[in-house]
């Protein structure tokens, strides 16, 4: 019902080691359009993640350090041939943020998507057990779940949701989904069955929302308490 991790993840990752230059990691992000890519040590376990945004840090550095050294009087070749130096030298290592964020394959897109917004990053290296380097999830592979049809969505909410989770009889309650949306219409046994067929619907990949037009043969829901003060007071409300 809900595609995890390891299935919208790419297993052919580009990595780079602590020891790779500068100019071999702008190489790397060139070559194969990428904007960010793991460093792994010599047990492919990853210890941390370049970005072009780290490369242009550390240029900006570089630049800022050599305009110093030219109001000092430094010789301007020489600042120019020491900042090539540096960038030459400066390793993976040295660039990279650390310790990396990474996820595992059996985890939910929506988790991985939580993820990566509460760490404000791009990609998550996609590790196993040991915490090898196993595939890479990016912004753009959790976002294809929701570029699933309408109808696909219809599907799963009929058949994980409605048939096999609810054990509702065919035809019970419809689900129409128009852009994402998904509107659940109809009768189920027992009101508290409506918050959890929601929630249920909710999980499915690709819903972006969900419209509520349920009833119930029978209210099994607890009846208002009565406050101390004369209030009424639901169970939902405490």
């Amino acid at each position: 019902m809900a595609r995890t991790v390891g299935e919208v993840m790419t297993s052919e990752v580009v990595e780079a080691r602590r020891e790779t230059s500068f100019k071999e990691l702008a190489r790397l992000l060139d070559r194969h359009r990428i904007t960010g890519l793991p460093v792994v040590d010599h047990d492919d376990k990853v210890v941390g993640v370049v970005s072009e945004t780290d490369l242009i840090r550390r240029q900006a550095a570089q630049a800022t350090r050599g305009r110093v050294r030219r109001f000092r009087k430094a010789a301007p070749r020489r600042s120019t041939r020491h900042a090539t130096t540096a960038a030459r030298t400066t390793t993976a290592e040295e660039l990279m943020s650390t310790p990396a964020i990474t996820v595992h394959p059996e985890q939910r897109v929506a988790d991985a998507a939580r993820v990566m917004e509460r760490h404000h990053v791009d990609r998550l290296p996609v590790v196993d057990e040991e915490d090898r380097l196993i595939g890479i999830a990016t912004r753009r592979d959790l976002l294809r779940v929701f570029l699933r049809t309408d109808e696909e969505i219809r599907r799963d909410v009929t058949d994980d949701v409605l048939t096999r989770a609810m054990c509702l009889p065919p035809h019970t309650v419809i689900a129409s989904v128009r852009d994402g949306m998904v509107t659940l219409e109809g009768q189920v046994e027992q009101r508290s069955d409506i918050p959890l067929t929601i929630q249920l619907t909710w999980r499915v990949d690709g819903v972006v929302g969900v419209v509520n037009n349920l009833t119930s043969s029978v209210d099994d829901t607890p009846p208002p308490e009565q406050h101390p003060s004369g209030g009424v007071t639901h169970p939902w409300l405490r």
